[in-house]
């Protein structure tokens, strides 16, 4: 039985169409912070996945010279197999959520970058701001 449980507490972006520069930057946010959660709780997966090959190799060794049944040695190096292998995938899976949590971070350093100050200005204003496409006709 895993002892993987799924975790609670990260902040969750709605995908609602809310385009505001308050509200991207918060969904910026929320998916850097929960891919670099994510990243640290793979890397623990992968390290636990990689002690748990190399204990399954050193009972197969074990098995081995107790002399047992072949049948016992080969599922058992089978597993470290497979331990293994799934390591390798879950090492890129931690490489790809380093690099969103990376990516979402400089998207929201443009983002502001690029829209911050004219948030400013439509904040600091009491009249209301014309919706896209107003001043088309």
């Amino acid at each position: 039985m895993s002892d993987l449980t799924p975790r609670t507490g990260f902040i969750v972006a709605p995908t609602d169409g809310d385009g505001r520069y308050k509200a991207v930057q918060l969904k910026l946010k929320s998916l850097g912070t929960a891919m670099e959660a994510a990243g640290q709780e793979l890397e623990m997966l992968l390290r636990r996945m990689r002690v748990n090959a190399q204990r399954t190799e050193s009972l197969a060794v074990d098995i081995a010279n107790a002399e047992l049944d072949r049948k016992f040695i080969e599922m058992t190096n089978q597993v470290a197999v497979a331990l293994g292998g799934a390591a390798v995938e879950v090492q890129k899976l931690h490489a790809t959520a380093q690099e969103v949590s990376g990516l979402a971070t400089a998207a929201r350093r443009t983002h502001a970058r690029l829209y911050a100050g004219l948030d400013t200005i439509r904040s600091g204003r009491s009249e209301r701001t014309p919706k896209p496409g107003f001043f088309d006709h």
